[in-house]
């Protein structure tokens, strides 16, 4: 039987930068903090270390693993479980994190830090994918953006998928907006948040990093997996989505 004590690995996907290592390392303790005497591993799918395919074995017990991806698409579909199957099929698999309301409020509040004001007009910036379900999410999340902030949101993206950052910049250059804001759509710094601040808009939010919220939300991610109790056995199972 698992247990609600099982160890949570979080998975993020690795980046070459210091500042998003340093912002991830500090949203898994956020996530510790949030239940103290749970154990909470960070990891990470390539790049940075440790990896997952090196966690996973070293941790005795049952095993929750969230991963650190705010949209479906290949490193949730493919990397991920394959890891999984290879050192961990015993392992509990849950959604990744978007879109959700409390990926919603972090975005607002950070907007608000940012200056965002009523007469702006809002891209929701996101690294993108060539998976289409992926970008689905990021446009979900936008409307979900959009019907808080009350004014149209439209997500673009940084490498693949349409609109382009640029294009979306263009098109709202165009309009009477007085300026363009980016809500960023990644977790840290790094090279897709480098491009969200490249494109001349005229703020661009902090990314998501150790919000209070991001890490209630990897919390309900761990719980729902956790009640579901359907362990992930081969690639080809596919992960199963929390609810939203």
């Amino acid at each position: 039987m698992i247990r609600r004590t099982a160890t949570l690995v979080l998975a993020a996907h690795g980046t070459r930068s210091a500042a998003g290592e340093s912002t991830l390392s500090a949203l898994a303790e956020t996530v510790r903090r949030a239940r103290p005497g749970h154990r909470v591993e960070l990891s990470y799918l390539e790049i940075s270390s440790p990896l997952l395919s090196d966690v996973l074995p070293a941790v005795r017990g049952p095993v929750v693993v969230v991963p650190l991806l705010l949209a479906g698409g290949y490193h949730a579909h493919i990397d991920l479980p394959e890891v999984i199957a290879s050192r961990r099929p015993d392992a509990v698999v849950a959604g990744w994190l978007g879109p959700h309301r409390l990926l919603t409020s972090a975005l607002v509040r950070k907007l608000a830090r940012a200056g965002l004001r009523a007469t702006d007009a809002v891209l929701l910036g996101a690294a993108g994918s060539s998976d289409p379900s992926a970008l689905a999410d990021v446009r979900a999340a936008a409307h979900r953006l959009a019907v808080r902030l009350a004014r149209p949101v439209t997500a673009a993206f940084a490498s693949a998928g349409s609109p382009s950052l640029e294009e979306a910049m263009e098109r709202l250059g165009s309009t009477p907006a007085a300026r363009v804001a980016i809500a960023s759509y990644v977790l840290a710094p790094g090279h897709f948040h480098d491009r969200l601040a490249s494109v001349g808009a005229g703020l661009v939010s902090d990314p998501l990093g150790p919000d209070p919220d991001v890490a209630a939300l990897i919390w309900h991610r761990y719980d729902t997996a956790l009640s579901r109790r359907q362990p992930l056995r081969s690639p080809s199972a596919g992960l199963h989505r929390a609810s939203l």
